[in-house]
């Protein structure tokens, strides 16, 4: 071979040799393809969070037996997560239809407004009721009273309901609903229901239990619903709460009447913070006049620091 083939070929052999070269070590990583230096480039696509719209449910009071229609536009009466305290201020809007509204209830004693408040099943009951909701239709409730709505026209309940969203304060708002209802005089089974709740209270009173510097209190599931039955008790029977607070024998007679009266004082403020209102507590002491249990023991001690709540 002659010396300009030789020279020739050993340019074409280096032409082919750099594409070569040129293709494994930068092609293959433009392209995402493995070489023995660079590992394929990866890409992800990261998920957008899910945003969730907070509910907005208006003040809206409907009486379906006549078409009658009490509303405000945007407003209603809202909560923090897991409270059952109505924020304040209260609209304009919610004021003036809560006066329409009891306009309507005065000219019209036959019938009822319906308070249905809602809760979710993550949220915390800080109430003394069985739950949230009715915790919450309870405060509106006393709203509805200061403003001259009767209580036996009012009736509360509660329910779950997983539906409404907070927003990013966690603010509710308007976590219920509102209904007009007749009354069926005939009907006299809700009444006579509740009386023999009523009764069941007076038979066995709910009892607090304290201990040296309690500074709350903690209730059972039966506890709760008693107390839900006492509130329904005063708003539709018109009767009060009567609490007393009882001591152990320890110490001076006279110190246990005031200790006994500071804890009926106790479980009273309690009851005021969960939407019983003042008016219709009484609150008394009976010191350790009367014992339940044996003042010797412990056990029998701790029976007879207690305060009973019943209702006359």
């Amino acid at each position: 071979m002659s010396k300009k083939s030789t020279y020739i070929l050993g340019i074409l052999l280096t032409i082919i040799i750099g594409a070569v070269l040129n293709y494994f070590l930068c092609c293959s990583v433009r392209y995402g393809k493995k070489s023995h230096k660079n590992k394929a480039v990866k890409t992800s696509v990261v998920a957008a969070p899910k945003v969730t719209s907070a509910s907005n449910n208006a003040f809206s009071v409907t009486d379906k037996s006549n078409g009658m229609h009490i509303y405000a536009e945007q407003d209603n009466f809202n909560f923090k997560t897991s409270s059952f305290n109505i924020l304040k201020p209260i609209s304009g809007q919610v004021s003036t239809s809560v006066l329409k509204l009891k306009d309507y209830l005065l000219a019209n004693p036959s019938k009822t407004v319906d308070i249905t408040g809602y809760y979710k099943s993550k949220e915390v009951n800080n109430s003394a009721f069985p739950n949230l909701g009715l915790a919450r239709s309870n405060s509106v409730k006393n709203y509805l009273v200061s403003r001259g709505i009767p209580s036996k026209q009012i009736d509360t309940t509660g329910k779950l309901n997983d539906t409404i969203e907070a927003d990013a304060t966690n603010t509710l708002f308007g976590p219920l609903t509102f209904n007009v209802l007749n009354i069926d005089a005939n009907d006299t089974s809700a009444i006579d229901a509740l009386k023999t709740a009523c009764d069941a209270i007076k038979r066995e009173p709910l009892i607090f239990h304290f201990k040296t510097g309690q500074a709350s209190i903690n209730l059972t599931a039966k506890q709760r619903q008693k107390i839900a039955d006492i509130s329904h008790c005063i708003d539709k029977l018109g009767v009060k709460v009567v609490l007393v607070g009882h001591t152990d024998s320890a110490g001076d007679a006279g110190r246990n009447l005031v200790l006994g009266q500071q804890r009926a004082d106790f479980a009273k403020n309690y009851l005021i913070k969960n939407g019983i209102l003042e008016s219709n507590i009484i609150s008394t002491s009976k010191g350790e006049q009367e014992p339940v249990a044996d003042n010797n023991t412990p056990e029998g001690k701790a029976e007879n620091r207690r305060t009973e709540v019943t209702i006359k």
